[in-house]
């Protein structure tokens, strides 16, 4: 496994990284699968409050009981459920509770949308506040924060020096919208955590279209996909999410693989995706809810598969999800066009002109050709 230093914090973090919300239902199977992770030499686990039904902070700590000295620990708090400075020293007696550990090396100021976002965060007595008293404590090493902003709000949140690193989604589909954040980050001094490399599950779906993404024999798209953010060399981690053994085996072939940035190979595959000409939705749901109650996510996702030339599994999606959703099914054409969605939108996509055109595709000519 190669690694990399977190920037100032002198820490050598494994290039892949574990991402803890992808655990089965079988707890003695999730605690093998971080045991054998430690065995590869995974080294940084990345978890939260939520995931898993709420269980993986407890899985972390079923398997840090003999672990503890040979990872770092990444966790987070959202402003949503920890809104005050106390708020936030509740929620990290309790992940330290969870997980067996005495501090966490990376504390998340988790999910932030926006520069307003940002602001409330930052507020006396808000959250990253709560984050710096137990940092003084010994409770935390280092805060960070992770983000779904786009490049420009995201330098802005780097500038301030407030934080030591940053975690934000970034992969082949988004990396126009994205990468200003990472450079901002890395001339900031910050580590760098890519999540969602994989684009939500988008990339592995495609995999036929994004096949030029794979440049050595042997490799997968997905294997392929973790080489192009590792090629940056302003990334510190990928986060991969692992729920089976195969997963951990797969992702840490590629930490053996893969040896240091390659600026031609990152060069080679923008020029090519480019010719794509889309920017696909990445179902992180971050969209919703839809005051007319439209699954945005899912008709959206169908549309991708139009993009990747997938037609018929695009119609056939669509199909399955409409007849699954049954009575609470919400045709697109329910749309008020009130744009909730875009100001959301973490890709930052024309979701309303999306869904028009999902609606033409698979609803107008749908019905023409029964």
């Amino acid at each position: 496994m190669q690694y990399r230093k977190y920037a100032q914090t002198g820490k050598d973090i494994s290039i892949i990284g574990f991402g803890g919300m992808r655990f089965g239902k079988d707890d003695e199977e999730a605690v093998r699968v971080i045991h054998r992770a430690v065995e590869t030499g995974i080294n940084y686990f990345d978890t939260a409050p939520g995931y898993c039904q709420d269980r993986s902070e407890s899985l972390f700590g079923q398997a840090f009981k003999t672990l503890k000295d040979a990872v770092y620990v990444s966790t987070k708090s959202s402003i949503y459920s920890q809104p005050k400075a106390d708020d936030v020293r509740k929620r990290i007696d309790q992940a330290l509770a969870r997980m067996n550990i005495d501090r966490i090396h990376f504390f998340h100021m988790w999910c932030i949308m926006d520069w307003e976002h940002f602001e409330r965060v930052m507020a006396p007595d808000g959250p990253y506040e709560g984050a710096v008293k137990a940092r003084a404590e010994g409770l935390v090493e280092h805060i960070v924060f992770s983000t779904h902003a786009n490049g420009a709000e995201i330098r802005r949140m780097c500038d301030s020096r407030a934080f030591e690193g940053i975690t934000l989604g970034y992969n082949i589909l988004n990396y126009t919208n994205r990468y200003d954040g990472i450079l901002a980050a890395h001339e900031n001094g910050m580590g760098v955590a890519i999540m969602n490399p994989l684009g939500g599950g988008m990339v592995p779906s495609a995999a036929e279209k994004l096949g030029f993404l794979i440049r050595h024999e042997g490799e997968s798209v997905v294997q392929s996909a973790l080489r192009f953010v590792l090629s940056h060399p302003e990334v510190t981690t990928a986060l991969a999410g692992m729920g089976k053994i195969e997963h951990v085996e797969e992702n840490a072939v590629m930490g053996d693989r893969i040896t240091g940035p390659d600026p031609e190979f990152l060069v080679l595959i923008k020029a090519q995706y480019q010719e794509l000409g889309q920017a696909l939705c990445t179902a992180c749901k971050y969209c919703l809810p839809c005051p007319e109650n439209i699954d945005i996510p899912s008709v959206l996702t169908s549309l991708n598969y139009t993009f990747m030339g997938m037609d018929k599994t695009a119609h056939a999606f669509y199909g399955w999800m409409k007849k699954d959703a049954g009575e609470k099914w919400v045709s697109p054409d329910q749309c008020i066009d009130c744009g909730l969605c875009e100001e959301r939108c973490t890709q930052h996509l024309e979701v309303r002109d999306l869904l028009r055109q999902a609606l033409e595709l698979f609803e107008t000519i749908g019905k023409s050709s029964e």
